[in-house]
């Protein structure tokens, strides 16, 4: 087995190009950049909001977890954790940090309309949820039509 490389043959595999669909085309892989850019950057926004679920868990500032109402206390904890997974979930680009996600900011702006004054920023925080899943079918609709007409 010849295991010396002279420059004659070729390799057996091609390397893999960031911005290319493999077949030499550069920008092919836009769309799907970009969405994974923008579930990224929601990413670190729902991580943020995780540990300051946490913060006020471990370290609460007026009354601790167990003096506050339960239903309270529930959002609270429910925020805590399905924040830091959906997270976790957008930061690999997983469908199913997607889903986690979407679940996460409905249960955001469920708790906005039906429950006003228990999560921190009300209407701003629902707005801002409402554009950013907005944005992100936009991206993955135009990311699956970049992929089909490959």
């Amino acid at each position: 087995m010849n295991l010396r490389h002279t420059g004659d043959e070729m390799p057996d595999h091609e390397v893999i190009h960031i911005g290319s669909d493999g077949n030499g085309r550069p920008g092919a892989t836009r769309w799907g950049f970009l969405l994974v850019a923008f579930m990224r950057a929601v990413a670190v926004l729902w991580l943020i909001q995780g540990l300051m679920e946490w913060r006020s868990i471990l370290m609460p500032g007026d009354a601790p977890l167990d003096a506050l109402p339960t239903l309270e206390a529930v959002g609270i904890v429910f925020f805590a954790v399905t924040n830091l997974v959906a997270a976790v979930g957008l930061w690999l680009a997983a469908p199913w940090g997607g889903v986690i996600w979407l679940f996460a900011a409905a249960a955001q702006m469920f708790m906005t309309v039906f429950l006003p004054g228990m999560l921190a920023g009300g209407r701003l925080m629902m707005a801002v949820d409402v554009g950013l899943i907005v944005a992100y079918f936009v991206l993955t609709w135009y990311a699956a039509q970049e992929r089909d007409a490959m």
